[in-house]
C-alpha cells in the first residue's frame, strides 16, 4: 500500500513497517498521521543503541512502497504528556540570544578563530558575550584579538586563570586537529603517488 486511500488511517499506538522507495524499511510505533499531507510519525528504536531513546521519524507515505501493519491499536491512546511551556520557552530564549550573539560576531567583523574560542569558553562558561570584538567572561575577563592566552586580561584569580586554561586548551586542541588533518592530506598524496 503507497498511501492509505479514502477513509483509512493509522491509530495512533499501533506498529507499522514501511519500505521507502529507497529500499530503506522503517519499523516503529504511530505517534500521528495526517490524512490530508499522508505524513506518518513513527517512534522507533534509536539509531544510538541507546535503550532510554526513541527515534521520531517522519514519512511521506507518497515515497512509501508498501506499509505493513504489525499490531493494530484499538483503543484510545493514553493522553499526552504535558509540556512545561516555561522551560520550552527559556530554552527557545537563549537558543535566540546565542545565534544572535552569533550573528553580532560575524557583522563585527570578528576572525573565525575568535568565534570558535567563544563558542569554546561559551560551553563551560554560559556568562560570556561580546563587547564590539573583545570577548567578555563573568564580567571579571577580557580577551581581546588575536584571543591567545596572553591576551586574556582581568583581576588576577581563579576566574582570570580558570579562562587561560580554556583558552590555551581550545588552541592545543585546535592545533592538534589541524596536524591530524595535515597528516592525514599527506597520507592520502602519497597513497595517490604510490597507485600511479
Amino acid at each position: 500500500m503507497a498511501a492509505p486511500g479514502p477513509g483509512e488511517y493509522f491509530s495512533v499506538g499501533s506498529h507499522v513497517s514501511c519500505l521507502t522507495c529507497l529500499g530503506q524499511r522503517l519499523q516503529g510505533e504511530v505517534v500521528a498521521f495526517d490524512y490530508q499531507s499522508k505524513m506518518l510519525t513513527l517512534k522507533c528504536a534509536s539509531s544510538s543503541g541507546k535503550p532510554n531513546l526513541s527515534d521520531v521519524v517522519l514519512i511521506n507515505l507518497a515515497y512509501v512502497s508498501e506499509v505493513d501493519i504489525i499490531n493494530d491499536r484499538t483503543e484510545t491512546p493514553p493522553p499526552l504528556a504535558s509540556l512545561n511551556v516555561s522551560k520550552l520557552a527559556n530554552r527557545a530564549r537563549t537558543e535566540k540570544e546565542d545565534k544572535l550573539s552569533q550573528a553580532y560576531a560575524i557583522s563585527a567583523g570578528v576572525s573565525v578563530d575568535g568565534q570558535q574560542l567563544f563558542q569554546t569558553i561559551h560551553k563551560t562558561i554560559k556568562d560570556c558575550k561580546w563587547q564590539e570584538k573583545n570577548i567578555i567572561v563573568m564580567d571579571d575577563v577580557v580577551i581581546s584579538p588575536p584571543y591567545q592566552v596572553e591576551n586574556c586580561k582581568g583581576k588576577e584569580g581563579s576566574a582570570l586563570s580558570h579562562v587561560r586554561k580554556i583558552v590555551e586548551k581550545h588552541f592545543r586542541d585546535v592545533e592538534s586537529q589541524k596536524s591530524m588533518q595535515r597528516s592525514q592530506a599527506q597520507q592520502t598524496q602519497k597513497d595517490s603517488t604510490l597507485s600511479s
